[in-house]
């Protein structure tokens, strides 16, 4: 097996107390819940990825705020190594509909997650995201 890192972006889509929240489509974590996101194409920027995956996951556009942090740690996907930068964005247009690797997209109560049974590392993007809601910095794997 080809080992190999892969650049990815992640987005948290807020509206009030709530987030966008997608059902995960295909394998690995089918049928599991999480943020969008995705990899990134060649010649595009991290913020561009996030903007597309957004849309085409949510069919929300969206605007970037502000960035929650990057994350790479080893066994976050367990197809590739990946290093995903997760942004925080509102929305500007459209209503969260599934699209593309989601089944379903829809607005969650933040305080509602159960952050201990979402796909991928999501369950700790989401906490981290709540002491960013608080004031926190910016955060990474390790921190």
């Amino acid at each position: 097996m080809e080992k190999f890192t892969r650049s990815m972006a992640d987005i948290i889509i807020e509206k009030g107390d709530s987030i966008v929240m997608i059902k995960r489509l295909a394998e690995p974590f089918k049928g599991m819940l999480g943020i969008p996101g995705g990899k990134v194409d060649y010649n595009e920027t991290v913020e561009e990825a996030a903007v597309r995956e957004a849309f085409e996951e949510t069919s929300v556009k969206v605007r970037i705020k502000g960035i929650l942090g990057v994350y790479s740690a080893p066994g976050r996907d367990p197809r590739f190594h990946s290093i995903s930068t997760v942004f925080i964005a509102e929305p500007i247009e459209g209503e969260p509909k599934g699209g593309d690797d989601a089944e379903k997209a829809f607005w969650q109560k933040v305080d509602e997650i159960d952050t201990g049974n979402l796909m991928f590392d999501h369950g700790k993007l989401i906490e981290d995201y709540k002491k960013w809601k608080k004031g926190g910095g910016t955060f990474w794997s390790g921190k």
